[in-house]
């Protein structure tokens, strides 16, 4: 067995598919009306055919229990760019206990997305002010060797 995509329902797909688009960049890359697969692997779903396919109306949006996780290298110009569109955010900028700079949002049907600094870039990030590799591992609770593989 191979796992194949994640899939999140919507109820305009033309809205999300442009919504994915222009904030994360994403493409369609397989598109069957009613589903359109996405660049990294997700697939989108009209809502009508999903209550078709699980026989129920009982769909719920915005349930907070759930992300799309990515990772950008250049995060600050993708910060410029998320400025630029209109945005629901789950929080702001926010820093983690590691280091990693993130942002959460809502895409148009309530699905949280979040975006990361890449992992690597804020190891060369501490690198680059000064810390050695020690000091980076401590203060990114990584291995050691994760560190020298940065550099």
């Amino acid at each position: 067995m191979q796992f194949q995509s994640t899939m999140l329902v919507v109820e305009d797909i033309d809205r999300s598919v442009a919504f994915y688009e222009a904030v994360l960049g994403l493409r369609v890359v397989m598109d069957f009306g009613a589903n359109k697969t996405l660049t990294g692997g997700i697939a989108l779903q009209t809502l009508e055919t999903w209550r078709a396919f699980i026989g129920t109306e009982a769909v719920a949006f915005g349930g907070n229990d759930a992300e799309l996780y990515f990772e950008e290298d250049d995060f600050d110009a993708f910060l410029d760019r998320l400025g630029a569109e209109d945005v629901a955010l789950v929080h702001p900028v926010k820093e983690h206990p590691w280091g990693q700079r993130a942002v959460r949002f809502y895409d148009p049907d309530g699905h949280i997305i979040e975006v990361g600094e890449n992992l690597q870039t804020v190891c060369r990030r501490f690198l680059g002010s000064g810390m050695t590799p020690e000091q980076t591992a401590q203060r990114m609770d990584v291995p050691l060797e994760f560190v020298n593989g940065c550099m």
